[in-house]
């Protein structure tokens, strides 16, 4: 194995969206997590701060609410195909995100080998929203290194896609990186860049072929 691929979730496999907004959009509170997410975007609110007034907004979410956001959210295509070709070349992948663990871990059933989300209550939410559970950009760098260790590897083998500043601190100290559809704050210190809606298109950068 010579590679660990490390994928961000929002705006990277979700083209345009994030997890948030396609559970918020099952609820019919668009409006009021645009409001949350723009507050987030301006630094007005931490990323535990934005998990709990999320928490407190989503109070009616179900299971169901959850798989519907999952299965209509606007997915990057060929992730499956990404995922099996790693596989198949004896490497490994993983999906680190800052959105709720319950639906960053449905990755698994997609062939991701590992997925690591915030720590949210158990849906329907009966109890509080811990933030000592809820990610940071600078836990990507961290689960990272816990990765390497678990399969053996270091940073040297690891490549990172992403689209934003969550993913900025992670792009600087792996070798390789991939911009998907991103803003300024990772696009500048990129490796590579793509814009499009196939994680295929992004892949074959580096040379693979699906």
């Amino acid at each position: 194995m010579t590679r660990l691929h490390l994928f961000d979730l929002d705006g990277t496999l979700i083209h345009g969206s994030a997890a948030a907004i396609e559970i918020s959009r099952q609820l019919g509170l668009e409006r009021e997590i645009a409001a949350l997410e723009r507050a987030f975007a301006g630094g007005e609110l931490t990323t535990a701060q934005f998990a709990e007034r999320a928490c407190a907004l989503w109070e009616a979410l179900t299971e169901e609410h959850v798989a519907a956001a999952f299965e209509g959210a606007p997915w990057l295509a060929g992730i499956r195909e990404v995922w099996a070709d790693i596989r198949v070349r004896g490497e490994r992948c993983a999906v680190i995100s800052l959105s709720p663990g319950f639906f960053v871990s449905r990755l698994l059933e997609w062939g991701a080998d590992a997925t690591y989300g915030s720590a949210w209550p158990a849906v329907p939410f009966r109890e509080p929203v811990d933030p000592e559970g809820i990610l940071t950009p600078a836990a990507k760098v961290r689960i990272a290194d816990e990765l390497c260790a678990k399969f053996g590897l270091t940073r040297h083998h690891c490549v990172a896609y992403g689209d934003s500043l969550s993913d900025a601190e992670l792009f600087t100290v792996v070798p390789v990186s991939v911009a998907v559809n991103a803003d300024h704050h990772v696009s500048e210190i990129a490796s590579h860049a793509y814009t499009g809606r196939d994680l295929r298109e992004a892949y074959e950068l580096m040379g693979n072929h699906t």
